[in-house]
């Protein structure tokens, strides 16, 4: 994951030595909170899209899948939760007029509306990651863990579901969200819910922009014998920094190092390819400042 890192940085020193750096910027940031962004988001990504607004381009170096590939369009990340209350009574009295159906019905309803009816679009996926239902529940949204007591013979009390929501654009994203809250807002007797939202990383849309920097590695991965390079579905590529800049610059990522394993202690990074990749990153750099 770092080796992004080195072929920015060694790209640039091979440009500045060639003296191919005067008169020109380019400012680097690297961040060293990835996929757990400090909030609020003005504060945590406030230098780097800063920096965005005094800049041309964006070029991001999360890892490369391959010298054929690159990113001009990420999907966006973002939270939800939903917390449901029925009336805690004995089974006995389930759906009785007063008693109704109880929290883990009427969460069971929403999930299940969620699925058949906010389902569909393209790029849009919506993923339940954790439910607690019964008579006490307790979640820890930081630890991602909770508890929950229950009996079979009592209505349940609470129900909490905590998701994740991606998409490709914000359109899509408060489309979808406005759905979800008509759904939750629908309750079975006797139960109430509320959904909340939690943004985290916007969409780095498929612009007109992006597809011209795209065009522009791709001659010149093409004039170093590297082949061409083509888009990569947004659905194989998560979120990333590069996409808090994407409304301000036009961008392009996964410039960076080849690999296996990613995130996991068996990660390894291809060394064949790391001068290949400096190079065309130079270039492609050189390129782009002199325009």
């Amino acid at each position: 994951m770092k080796g992004g890192d080195a072929i920015i940085l060694y790209a640039l020193k091979a440009l500045r030595e060639n003296g191919l750096l005067k008169n020109r910027q380019v400012i680097v940031a690297l961040m060293g909170d990835e996929e757990f962004t400090g909030k609020p988001l003005s504060v945590s990504r406030k230098d780097l899209i800063d920096a965005a607004k005094r800049s041309d381009v964006a070029l991001g170096f999360e890892p490369s899948g391959g010298f054929g590939e690159a990113t001009m369009a990420r999907r966006g990340s973002s939270g939800w939760k939903v917390e449901v209350s029925g009336k805690q009574a004995h089974s006995a009295d389930v759906f009785s007029e007063d008693v109704g159906a109880g929290a883990i019905f009427e969460m069971s309803r929403i999930l299940n509306a969620f699925y058949n009816e906010v389902r569909g679009d393209k790029y849009l996926t919506f993923n339940p990651g954790a439910i607690l239902g019964g008579t006490d529940v307790t979640y820890d949204e930081v630890l991602s863990k909770g508890s929950t007591f229950g009996k079979s013979n009592v209505v349940a009390k609470k129900a909490v579901v905590d998701g994740g929501l991606r998409f490709i654009s914000e359109e899509q994203k408060e489309k979808a969200r406005e759905k979800m809250r008509e759904i939750v807002s629908k309750n079975l007797p006797r139960t109430s819910a509320e959904i909340t939202f939690i943004d985290s990383y916007p969409a780095m849309e498929p612009t007109e922009g992006n597809k011209q920097l795209l065009e522009k590695l791709s001659q010149v991965s093409t004039a170093l014998g590297m082949g061409p390079v083509e888009a990569v579905d947004p659905l194989e590529k998560g979120a990333a920094d590069v996409s808090f800049v994407a409304q301000y610059v036009d961008c392009l990522d996964s410039l960076g190092a080849m690999g296996e394993g990613a995130h996991s202690p068996e990660e390894t990074i291809n060394l064949n390819t790391l001068e290949a990749l400096t190079k065309r990153a130079a270039i492609l750099i050189y390129r782009l400042l002199h325009e």
